[in-house]
């Protein structure tokens, strides 16, 4: 059985809220730890305060990226075009290589992310596999290269 659109995007963006409130939590620890008393610099050569303030940047920068796809996943549409499909983000997508099916869910981030309890596999469109499904339909298929071997894959239905 295939699974819902709806119910694929809700374990995704309870995944990356997960992340993102792991992120936030590494985020504060590292801003106490530029702010701490024990960061103050002893001397002219130590760095510790300057060193703890680059690594709270740096997980500002990857808690806003979290912040920007836990919202883009929240309002990703699941609901099916009109007319013949397309591969689009939203898609849920069954493709086929050397007689294996596999389900494939496009979506703007999570690439990587495996759902459904190992059946659905997500991928983005900044993906090679993502890139190369994006605007097919049904019967087409798709040439690519992954790590060093062309690869060809056929998409078999479009939910």
């Amino acid at each position: 059985m295939i699974p819902a659109k709806s119910s694929l995007r809700d374990e995704l963006l309870g995944r990356l809220r997960a992340e993102l409130d792991q992120l936030e939590r590494a985020h504060q620890s590292a801003l106490e730890g530029a702010t701490h008393e024990e960061a103050k610099p002893e001397n002219s050569k130590d760095t510790r305060a300057l060193e703890q303030s680059y690594l709270a940047r740096g997980q500002a920068m990857r808690v806003a990226d979290a912040r920007r796809a836990v919202a883009d996943v929240a309002v990703m549409s699941v609901d099916p075009a009109a007319g013949a499909p397309r591969v689009a983000v939203g898609a849920l997508v069954t493709t086929s290589e050397d007689d294996e099916e596999r389900l494939v869910f496009v979506a703007p981030h999570g690439g990587g992310s495996v759902l459904a309890g190992g059946r659905v596999h997500v991928v983005t469109p900044q993906s090679p596999l993502g890139r190369a499904l994006l605007g097919r339909s049904e019967g087409d298929e798709c040439e690519l290269t992954l790590a060093g071997r062309e690869r060809i894959v056929a998409i078999v239905a479009i939910a």
